[in-house]
């Protein structure tokens, strides 16, 4: 950084430590960090932030915001076109401005959350492969004219942070094809383990439970055998959904295998873990799939339910008690739930 400052005037040595910098990582937090900390030692604004757009909504979101404003600034999201921002993302061009109120595309607004008097402004669109990413935005509370050399410069910045987010996404693309089921849209067994060392190291930290739920379809053969494979995978699918959106934002539901599937319920005891698994059966139960189709398939599903640290010391330890519960469950007649150590469960 040092070095940087002590050479603030030659461009290609700084472009040249940057390119470095951010090749160092391909962790997409990590690069986000790292380009608003290179282009905070050199610009030295006031505040600034990198936002990202969320295609599917068609909004920016702050993902990094430094600053006076910095945290309220987190909840803000701007549709694309809103504000100088929105309107940098939008039309795929810069926009310099010493003089924010002044311009009829400034959002004031978000000044009013923040608390901050916007005075001069510099925006430009993170661009790679003709695609927009997000915009880069320096804030002052004073109007401060850019010399052209500065903005010569921040340019060249944003190109390499857009080539470096680009990169880092691709990454981040090809670490999700090892772990999602490209049938269910689940993470796959692969992450299972990577899951509960986490949530074993948790619960050994905060002294807090946390439960598993093995659960294997019953009778889906006899799906494939009368409507096809096309069908069961359509199946396993909407099962997989109707467990993912049944469940709280930080438990984890899984496709292990086959028909089986993994439930991991952080902060949650077996009684808790009982009651939400019965919540699911009886959702699974009552499910009528592709109705539209004329085909009213229905299915259920036998439950096995294990709690570390009660019933297990380790994952594997974790897995097994929960699976043995459930084929005991497959023993004794299936569309049921039993709990590690204390068998079936009455109703």
């Amino acid at each position: 950084m040092e070095e940087w400052k002590k050479n603030k005037d030659n461009e290609f040595l700084i472009l040249r430590e940057v390119a470095k910098t951010l090749a160092s990582t391909l962790d997409l937090k990590e690069v986000l960090n790292k380009i608003m900390e290179i282009i905070a030692e050199i610009f030295q604004p006031q505040d600034w932030s990198l936002l990202m757009l969320d295609e599917l909504q068609e909004e920016l979101y702050f993902a990094v915001a430094v600053g006076q404003a910095g945290q309220k600034l987190k909840e803000v999201r701007l549709k694309l076109g809103e504000g100088i921002a929105g309107w940098v993302a939008k039309n795929a061009q810069p926009l310099i401005t010493e003089d924010a109120y002044n311009d009829p595309r400034f959002a004031r607004w978000v000044d009013g959350v923040t608390g901050f008097k916007t005075g001069a402004v510099a925006c430009l669109p993170l661009i790679s492969k003709g695609k927009v990413l997000g915009v880069i935005e320096l804030f002052s509370q004073e109007r401060k004219v850019m010399s052209s050399h500065e903005i010569e410069l921040l340019g060249a910045l944003v190109d390499f942070a857009a080539i470096a987010i680009e990169n880092a996404r691709f990454v981040e693309r090809i670490k999700d094809l090892t772990v999602i089921d490209d049938v269910t849209g689940l993470y796959n067994s692969r992450h299972l383990h990577t899951l509960l060392e986490t949530e074993i190291s948790r619960s050994i930290r905060y002294q807090a439970p946390f439960s598993l739920i093995f659960l294997d379809l019953d009778h889906f053969k006899m799906v494939n055998d009368t409507h096809g494979h096309l069908v069961g995978s359509r199946l396993l699918k909407e099962v997989g959904q109707l467990y993912k959106y049944g469940l709280r934002n930080i438990d984890w539901a899984l496709r292990y295998g086959g028909d089986e599937f993994i439930i991991i319920l952080p902060q949650t005891g077996k009684k808790e873990a009982l009651l939400v698994c019965q919540r699911l059966r009886r959702t699974l139960n009552e499910a009528v799939f592709f109705e539209k189709d004329g085909l009213k398939v229905q299915i259920t599903a036998s439950y096995g339910i294990s709690t570390y640290p009660d019933d297990a010391h380790d994952k594997e330890e974790v897995i097994k008690q929960a699976d043995q519960s459930m084929y005991l469950v497959k023993k004794l007649g299936r569309n049921g739930i039993a709990l590690a150590g204390e068998g079936m469960v009455k109703g």
